[in-house]
């Protein structure tokens, strides 16, 4: 008689990941986390033995997904667990607003709450006897493509924008000890990362809360500044042959300094800034810590400092009071400060934001009108920026590349964040031996554009 040996599946866990690349890091953690301790995860929230979401809670829209992302996984699981910047909402009488939605939700935590997610899927879903520590790769669970990857430095945010609840959901600044963040970064680059894109709520911020301390980093002293971490994180990419990216960088005046680190090869030449309005009155009443004028002076000595500058932003059309002639004056700065991308919201009433209690709200319809105007104007300002580029080669880093590229590609310059800009629409290449591969850099003249597109053929 043969004994039968029963093997116990490991339980399953399903995770969806809703709102920013701040909450995409978040999610790397937790799903990091669930992979160490011998988890697997379903590709099915009916496969699952429970469901965690991390969600959004910025705008509506965010919050109708969120919810309504929620209400699926009950609906198929049962078992959910939800995290993420909605956790921390109030709802009516100031009660949990996922809880009020539904009720029948296993736990609500707020975002950058890892260990009180493992200790509710614990609650849940006890792990499995033997955790196997051993096969997660020291760069931790990706849930971007494998060449590149995003490092947050910082939590939180210290400003009161009237149009904004991030502050109390995801609370003031707390910067991460720099050793921390260029050991992350060089696992990163290890694992084949070859572009490394810089996140936070304010990156311009690093370190003010911890008074730019000293930290120490392969046994070298750091300081916990913007300046020294880009730099430093620009030396260690160089030597990986990958680009650092920088993203949601306020245009403080230090930050005039990163812009020789650009022509250094130290950090790419673009920054993403979030600079919402131009006109001061409106920048007021936002509560924004930047003025439109200078924000005009510092963009164009940004340029002459650097000319392979590329600028992105994004801004709010028919915020609370906002007249004609202080949307033309927002109109006309794009035109001027010649933003190479630029996305654009219809002023969106957040519930518990402080500017929905300003006079004189934008009717919808004039908001909706306001915002595809913008749109027009920011394409055709990109459009002609973009024709700059043709005749010129430029390194692009390939995202798709089938059959090696032989029929062409898509990739991206350094004028193109993933997700958020245009790509290079790579040709079959003239030469037979040439290939192209996913994660590496080709060399390719640009010879036409297409909508926010480049078009370049390798060589």
């Amino acid at each position: 008689m043969t004994e039968t040996t029963v093997i116990q599946q490991p339980p399953k866990v399903g995770f969806v990941s809703l709102g920013c690349p701040k909450a995409l890091t978040d999610s790397e953690l937790i799903l990091t986390q669930l992979s160490a301790e011998g988890y697997q995860t379903s590709k099915t929230f009916a496969g699952a033995d429970l469901v965690i979401v991390n969600t959004c809670g910025f705008i509506d829209d965010a919050v109708k997904e969120s919810l309504d992302t929620i209400g699926e996984a009950l609906a198929e699981n049962g078992k959910v667990i939800v995290t993420g910047c909605l956790g921390a909402r109030a709802g009516e009488g100031g009660h949990n607003l996922v809880r009020q939605m539904h009720p029948s939700v296993l736990a609500v935590t707020g975002p950058h709450a890892t260990d009180e997610v493992m200790a509710a899927v614990h609650l849940h879903l006890p792990k499995p006897h033997d955790p196997f520590v051993d096969l997660i790769p020291p760069q931790g669970i990706k849930l971007t493509p494998r060449h590149y990857a995003y490092l947050k430095i910082s939590e939180g945010c210290n400003h009161r924008c009237t149009f904004c609840i991030i502050p109390s959901m995801r609370g003031d600044l707390v910067s991460r000890p720099i050793g921390d963040v260029l050991s992350e970064a060089r696992k990163l680059f290890e694992a084949g990362v070859k572009e490394l894109l810089v996140v936070s709520q304010d990156t311009s911020a690093y370190g003010v809360d911890i008074q730019y301390r000293t930290g120490f980093w392969d046994g070298k002293p750091v300081k916990s500044k913007l300046f020294d971490l880009v730099r430093s994180l620009g030396e260690l990419g160089k030597t990986y042959g990958a680009w650092v990216r920088l993203h949601y960088v306020y245009p403080y005046p230090h930050v005039d300094d990163i812009i020789p680190l650009m022509n250094e090869g130290l950090c790419l030449p673009y920054l993403d800034v979030p600079l919402q309005h131009s006109h001061p009155d409106v920048l007021k009443r936002m509560k924004r810590p930047a003025s439109g004028e200078k924000n005009l002076e510092r963009i164009a000595r940004w340029r002459e400092m650097c000319p392979e500058l590329v600028v992105r932003s994004t801004f709010i059309a028919g915020f609370p009071g906002e007249t004609e002639a202080e949307f033309q004056h927002l109109l006309d700065f794009v035109a001027e400060a010649g933003i190479d991308r630029a996305g654009c919201f219809a002023y969106s009433p957040v519930q518990g934001a402080a500017a929905n209690e300003l006079a004189n709200p934008v009717p919808q319809a004039l908001r909706e009108e306001r915002q595809a105007r913008f749109m027009a104007v920011a394409e055709s300002v990109s459009t002609e920026r973009l024709k700059r580029r043709i005749g010129a080669t430029m390194q692009v880093l390939v995202d798709h590349a089938p059959g090696l590229g032989k029929k062409g590609g898509v990739g991206r310059s350094h004028a193109d964040a993933p997700e958020i800009d245009g790509v290079v629409r790579l040709l079959p290449p003239q030469k037979i031996s040439k290939t192209m591969k996913v994660g590496e850099f080709t060399s390719a003249r640009i010879v036409d554009t297409e909508g926010h597109d480049l078009v370049a053929q390798p060589i």
